[in-house]
């Protein structure tokens, strides 16, 4: 499973991966465009989108509508680290919201892959070769 790192110019910096082009960029006040989303703010909205997808499918399986349905992000930051410390993810459920369901939708998006990641995070290894 491979991903390419492409470096288009100024400071964006895309992912090619699985025939999708993924572009960010860096603020105007750090010498970037503003034309695209900063990689971290990726980071982030990854973990919202994949508990959201795991949302989806819970509530698909049992016929609930989930057009109401309002799921938001927010972080309590180490500002010594500059690293995040504490990802809160709430939903509102609407109204008629299976009662029943409602600590099963969240155990459902506690299951999110990039929430397991992080949680029980792979080893990285960088490495580099100087191309002859």
């Amino acid at each position: 499973m491979g991903m390419e790192i492409v470096f288009p110019g100024n400071k964006k910096v895309n992912a090619v991966y699985k025939g999708f082009t993924t572009e960010t960029d860096q603020p105007k006040n750090e010498g970037g465009d503003g034309s695209a989303p900063e990689p971290y703010d990726l980071f982030l909205t990854a973990i919202g989108t994949c508990a959201g997808v795991y949302v989806v499918y819970f509530c698909d399986e049992r016929g609930i509508d989930t057009s109401k349905i309002k799921m938001r992000l927010e972080f309590d930051r180490n500002e010594k680290k500059h690293l995040i410390e504490t990802v809160h993810i709430h939903m509102d459920l609407p109204p008629e919201f299976p009662k029943k369901y409602k600590s099963a939708v969240v155990r459902t998006a506690e299951l999110c892959t990039v929430k397991r990641n992080i949680v029980d995070p792979p080893k990285f290894l960088v490495t580099a070769d100087i191309q002859e």
